[in-house]
């Protein structure tokens, strides 16, 4: 459901740009990321960081969008949070030494691990034993990936008209997402203990 959530405001914009124009679909995603980050607190009693720097980038690119009339502001928008996700895993790597991709995807795990043995005694994440050098190895993928995004992005906004980039924005960016997310789950699956896989 969380997740679903976190779409909510792109699935509004697009619709919105669709039936009637970029600027009220600029506001209408601040508002709905504002709506979103309220929920967030009245549901876990506190906003995440990731959340605050996003619904920023959104509120000041989305305001000059506006008050410009210039879609390019918020066409910038994609670029600059993958951009800021390329830097975290690498910060957060090499000066903390924290791999955030296997933090993630161990945390997912857990999750679903769970719900599925609610009540029972289940296998966690931690014994999944996956080697350091494939979380390394993924970590620089995701890197790399969100590194790509960020140009693609820009590159698409400024060389494709404003429908391709809003497609691209809401259909291309979410299908690159999900199948590197199913190329990380494939990578781990062979370290999956039997009763899990």
């Amino acid at each position: 459901m969380s997740t679903l959530i976190e779409y909510i405001p792109l699935i509004l914009f697009f619709a919105v740009y669709k039936m009637v124009d970029i600027y009220w679909a600029t506001g209408v995603l601040v508002a709905a990321s504002a709506i979103q980050m309220a929920y967030a607190y009245f549901k876990e009693g506190k906003i995440g960081t990731r959340h605050w720097v996003f619904f920023a980038i959104a509120l000041v690119l989305g305001t000059m969008t506006i008050l410009f009339r210039d879609e390019h502001f918020i066409q910038w928008k994609a670029t600059f949070v993958y951009a800021i996700l390329a830097l975290t895993l690498i910060i957060s790597r090499w000066f903390f030494d924290k791999n955030l991709v296997q933090k993630a995807l161990l945390g997912l795990l857990n999750s679903v691990a769970e719900k599925q043995n609610e009540g029972e005694a289940g296998t966690s994440a931690e014994s999944i034993l996956v080697p350091k050098k494939v979380w390394e190895q993924l970590n620089i993928f995701w890197v790399v990936l969100f590194s790509a995004i960020a140009a693609l992005n820009i590159y698409v906004a400024y060389n494709f008209s404003l429908d391709f980039w809003v497609n691209f924005k809401v259909f291309g960016l979410m299908g690159i997402t999900f199948v590197a997310i199913i190329f990380t789950i494939a990578r781990v699956y062979p370290y999956f203990p039997d009763e899990q896989s």
